[in-house]
């Protein structure tokens, strides 16, 4: 894909520039993409110096400026026009880049990606999608934590974006939907998701109901939705939780007399590990803007940046901005 440039945050995240940089270079080697990296001349140009790649596959815009994480995003958007995020987001918005990476200030990323960037025609509020693993795979979750407060219209939207994505992007034929609520009855909930849920079942996406937070990683849907608080609240516990049970296993398995029969587990728990591992989907893409926002997680290594360079790759090549234009 020769005609479509990456636009990536090189100062953004706790790892930067060492280790965007070497994602930005992996992809370069592995998938032949086209990005721009983003910020100072002289920092990414002694990073990129470490590396062998093809010279005419990355370009280097210059920002002098970063936004921190302790910055109100608004006022960092407006000030810092020279930033990173600003200057990465201004090349989207003026087609000198396809898509934006960033694993820098979400608040940042977020707000200046509906600022600059602008929402799609019809849609009420975009929102930030994510991956979590399951027994069979993964459920796409949206929204994960960009509006806190939402309209039973809004959590529509949401499913109709996340649907499209899913299909398109992840390559699941019909997805199905559920809506996050404290319980399988079509009953339960507040007013939020019994509204929703009487949206969602006259559509014409393919409803399954309500699912319970405690059946989300046994794959009852492809797709869940919620608001934002809900979202990043199941978000951040999974997170957690997964954390925590790989750290116990560990332990458990190299314990006293079962660090002989350990060594024999060391590649079904690899294997576990990179279940759970979201830097292997590489980040969370902020649906319902004109172009791809993609926020990596600020603790990214060069494995995460790359993947969620592939990712705004494959966004683009199948075109899921006309396509969430469709669907509405």
């Amino acid at each position: 894909m020769d005609n479509v440039k990456i636009a990536v945050d090189a100062m953004g995240g706790d790892n930067a520039p060492f280790e965007i940089v070497k994602g930005a270079v992996d992809a370069v080697n592995e998938f032949g993409s086209n990005i721009i990296l983003v910020g100072p001349q002289e920092t990414v140009e002694k990073e990129l110096a470490k590396y062998t790649f093809d010279k005419s596959k990355i370009t280097i815009k210059n920002a002098t400026e970063v936004i921190s994480t302790d910055e109100s995003p608004t006022n960092a958007i407006r000030r810092k026009k020279d930033s990173s995020i600003v200057v990465g987001l201004n090349l989207v918005k003026n087609s000198e880049a396809s898509a934006f990476v960033s694993a820098g200030s979400t608040g940042a990323v977020l707000t200046g990606g509906t600022f600059i960037i602008g929402r799609i025609k019809g849609i009420e509020r975009p929102a930030l999608g994510t991956c979590l693993p399951t027994v069979s795979g993964f459920t796409f979750l949206l929204d994960s934590g960009a509006n806190v407060d939402c309209k039973s219209t809004y959590l529509l939207q949401f499913a109709k974006m996340a649907s499209v994505y899913v299909e398109h992007v992840m390559g699941v034929n019909n997805p199905t939907v559920g809506l996050i609520n404290i319980g399988a009855e079509k009953e339960k909930g507040n007013a939020l998701t019994k509204e929703t849920y009487e949206l969602l079942e006259g559509s014409e996406l393919n409803f399954v109901g309500n699912v319970e937070p405690r059946d989300i990683p046994f794959q009852k849907a492809d797709v869940l939705v919620c608001d934002g608080f809900a979202g990043n609240t199941v978000l951040k516990f999974a997170e957690g939780l997964s954390s925590a049970l790989i750290s116990i296993i560990k332990d458990e398995i190299t314990a006293g007399l079962y660090k002989i029969p350990a060594a024999f587990l060391i590649k079904p728990f690899k294997n576990i590990k990179k279940r759970f591992d979201s830097e292997e989907v590489g980040g969370a893409p902020f649906l319902g803007l004109k172009s791809l926002v993609v926020k990596a997680h600020g603790s990214s290594k060069a494995k995460g940046i790359k993947n969620a360079i592939k990712q705004c790759e494959i966004f683009v090549e199948k075109d899921i901005v006309l396509k969430i234009e469709e669907q509405l």
